[in-house]
C-alpha cells in the first residue's frame, strides 16, 4: 500500500505547489519612467494585492486587481530618484526597482551671482552659478546649455555658453570698465533668471598733489582723482597728505569730495609735502613758503 500511495502523495504535494506559484502575485516594472508623465504597471496573478512605491519624497500605496495594470496618471509620480517597488498578497510578494527621471526641458533657474558690488576692470571678477531644474523641482542631471551675458552700463555684453554638468554650469566674467549698474543673465531654454552687479569705480590710480600760498598756510589740493579707467574716484574715499621738516611730521586724512581732496597745511619753509591714498602715492613738493 505503501509503494502504491506515496508517488499520487508526491504529485498532489507537486501540483499544490504549481497552482500556488500560479497564484503568485508578480509585476513587470519599468525601467524608469520620466517625472510626471502617466505610466503603468503590468501585474499577474489572481485576486487583490497592494501595491507600494516608496522613493525620494514620495510614497504611494494602491490597491491592486491582479491580473490587470496599474496606472498612474501625469503628476501623480513627479520626484525624481530610484524607488523601490513591493507588490504583496497576504505573505506572498514581489518586488523591484526602478528609475524616474527628471524631465529634460528646464523650467526652472536658481541663479547665483557674486559679488553684488566689485570695483571695475577687475578680471575674471564677477562668478555666476546656474542650478537647473524641470518643472516639478527636480535637478537636470542631464547636460544642458546655459548662457550667461553680463551686460554693462553702456549695453556691451560679454557672453558665455556652458554646457551643465549634473545640473550645474558656471562660468567668470570681468567687470565692466566703466562704472554703472550690470546686468547678469543666465539662460536655459525658454528659462531666464537676471541679477543686478554694482560696478563701481577702483582704487585712484594716480595722485597729483597742487599747493599755493595762503597766508600762514599752504592750501593743498590734488588733481580730480581718478581710478586706472578714468572713472572718478568716488567721495568719501581718503587721501593722507603728509607734511615733514627737521624731523617734525604733520598727517591729515581728508576724505574726496566732488572728485578732489582738499585741506590747508602750516606753511613750513624747507618742508617736504607728499600725498597718498591705500598703496597709491602722488608727487612731493619742496615747500619754501612762497
Amino acid at each position: 500500500m505503501i509503494g502504491v500511495r506515496a508517488p499520487v502523495l508526491v504529485g498532489l504535494v507537486l501540483v499544490a505547489a504549481s497552482a500556488a506559484a500560479a497564484q503568485s502575485p508578480g509585476m513587470n516594472l519599468p525601467p524608469s519612467v520620466t517625472a510626471g508623465t502617466a505610466f503603468s504597471i503590468p501585474t499577474s496573478g489572481s485576486g487583490q494585492a497592494i501595491l507600494i512605491l516608496a522613493g525620494p519624497g514620495q510614497v504611494l500605496r494602491e490597491s491592486v486587481s491582479l491580473g490587470q495594470p496599474v496606472s498612474f496618471a501625469p503628476g501623480v509620480l513627479y520626484s525624481a530618484g530610484r524607488y523601490v517597488a513591493v507588490l504583496a498578497q497576504g505573505s506572498a510578494t514581489d518586488s523591484g526597482v526602478f528609475d524616474v527621471t527628471p524631465v529634460p526641458q528646464p523650467q526652472k533657474l536658481s541663479f547665483l551671482a557674486r559679488p553684488s558690488r566689485l570695483p571695475v576692470a577687475l578680471p575674471n571678477g564677477v562668478s555666476g552659478t546656474a542650478f537647473v531644474f524641470d518643472a516639478y523641482h527636480n535637478i537636470i542631471t542631464t547636460p544642458v546649455p546655459v548662457s550667461f551675458q553680463l551686460s554693462d552700463s553702456t549695453g556691451k555684453a560679454q557672453e558665455r555658453t556652458v554646457t551643465s554638468h549634473d545640473g550645474v554650469a558656471w562660468t567668470r566674467m570681468n567687470s565692466a570698465s566703466k562704472e554703472g549698474t550690470a546686468k547678469f543673465v543666465a539662460r536655459a531654454g525658454d528659462v531666464a533668471s537676471t541679477r543686478v552687479i554694482d560696478e563701481v569705480p577702483g582704487d585712484p590710480c594716480s595722485l597729483t598733489l597742487i599747493a599755493h600760498p595762503d597766508g600762514s598756510k599752504v592750501a593743498l589740493q590734488t588733481a580730480p582723482v581718478r581710478d586706472c579707467s578714468g572713472n572718478p574716484v568716488p567721495d568719501g574715499t581718503i587721501v593722507t597728505f603728509t607734511e615733514a621738516r627737521d624731523g617734525l611730521q604733520s598727517t591729515v586724512d581728508v576724505p574726496i569730495k566732488q572728485d578732489v581732496a582738499r585741506v590747508d597745511m602750516p606753511s613750513w619753509d624747507g618742508a617736504t609735502i607728499s600725498v597718498a591714498s591705500g598703496i597709491v602715492a602722488g608727487n612731493e613738493i619742496r615747500w619754501e613758503g612762497r
